[in-house]
């Protein structure tokens, strides 16, 4: 389905307008599921109502800005078409932020219930028979694969040349594979306790830097015919800038306000994660020879029933050992170098400028 809009301004309001898309998407594909049983039009409707809900539509923006600085127009029919390639990324972060809270066995995301509990609660309210988490987290995994499906829909019925589509999916492919990658290592480095910086940084470049800016970019780029060398610098201010998002995430899946985040104080401790943050903290504890510090720490991580007051000395401790410092350090370096990547690329304006501006917005934000 395409986008409607015309010599729309889409700058004006790209958050708007990828809105604007996606809510015709999902209306009609929730028209359709509900032509197939009722049931399932109501199932349907809740993932719609998640993916409008909330968010920043960050990726879209990366990719329409990718778009733009190399050569793609602001309107008209071409820019129509890459705005709903660029919304289909919101499809595929809906797939991983609802598979993601099942993982974790997240209560919460933007302040609501997840969708695995969303089900679960629609299960006891009918009193249906059978085990409620079980059908909550059947219910997450079908409606994330929905997603994943409508969102390769929306790509390949956008519009787009086909040309365009054929270096469109090079980053797309790749794209799906590095998050579910990042996402199985980010699983697996739970359960073996892998807690290098090293791992942790991997596991930061695949399941956030690729597909949150990295990836968006360069589909952007692909669609309008960037030069090698465009593709160059844009992948590097995206692999940097990409880390450094990540970074920051981490640090406020700490640190951050829950009335701000939408998720519990220190939901990142509880689940066990082993970030850049916690990889930087547990080697200065080996450094320093500090077996309290890294008691401490390992007895938050992966604690279910941690209180807002262990929370805080994990805080105290993460600071008191540089780990903070230390994360603040590697933003600001990797926003340097991502700059001087985007600064020396000669990409078309206003779109580097845009770039820029987003690359502070996303490394220096509070949620």
């Amino acid at each position: 389905m395409r986008a409607v809009g015309g010599n729309a301004d889409f700058e004006a309001d790209l958050p708007g307008h990828v809105q604007r898309v996606l809510a015709t998407c999902l209306q009609a594909r929730r028209d359709e599921a509900a032509d197939l049983d009722p049931a399932v039009g109501s199932a349907v409707a809740e993932l719609n109502d998640f993916v409008l809900g909330g968010g920043k539509r960050i990726r879209p923006t990366f990719a329409w800005w990718g778009w733009r600085a190399c050569g793609g127009t602001a309107n008209g029919p071409e820019a129509e078409a890459m705005l709903q390639a660029a919304s289909a990324l919101e499809l595929i972060q809906t797939c991983a932020l609802v598979h993601d809270d099942l993982i974790d066995e997240s209560d919460t995301r933007r302040g609501k219930p997840t969708i695995h509990r969303r089900f679960q609660q629609q299960h006891r309210d009918s009193e249906h028979t059978g085990d409620d988490t079980q059908f909550g987290m059947a219910a997450a995994v079908l409606l994330g694969d929905l997603a994943l499906a409508w969102a390769d829909d929306m790509l390949h019925s956008s519009g787009i040349p086909a040309e365009a589509m054929m270096r469109a999916l090079r980053p797309w492919r790749a794209m799906r594979t590095e998050v579910l990658s990042g996402q199985y290592l980010d699983v697996l480095g739970q359960v073996n306790v892998d807690e290098s910086p090293e791992a942790a940084l991997k596991i930061c470049l695949l399941k956030a830097a690729s597909y949150t800016v990295q990836r968006p970019l360069e589909l952007g780029a692909e669609i309008a015919g960037a030069r090698p060398e465009a593709l160059t610098a844009l992948r590097r201010f995206g692999s940097d800038i990409g880390v450094a998002f990540q970074l920051r995430d981490d640090l406020l899946g700490v640190f951050g306000d829950p009335a701000v985040t939408g998720k519990p104080a220190g939901d990142d401790l509880r689940e066990g994660k082993r970030t850049v943050l916690i990889a930087e903290a547990v080697a200065a504890a080996h450094e320093r020879d500090d077996q309290a510090k890294l008691d401490l720490l390992h007895e938050v991580l992966g604690d279910p029933l941690l209180t807002e007051q262990r929370v805080e000395s994990a805080r105290e401790v993460l600071t008191e050992l540089g780990a903070v410092a230390a994360v603040e350090k590697r933003i600001t370096e990797l926003t340097g170098s991502a700059m001087l990547a985007l600064h020396t690329a000669g990409l078309d304006e206003p779109a580097a400028s845009r770039l820029a501006e987003l690359a502070i917005a996303v490394t220096d934000r509070n949620h």
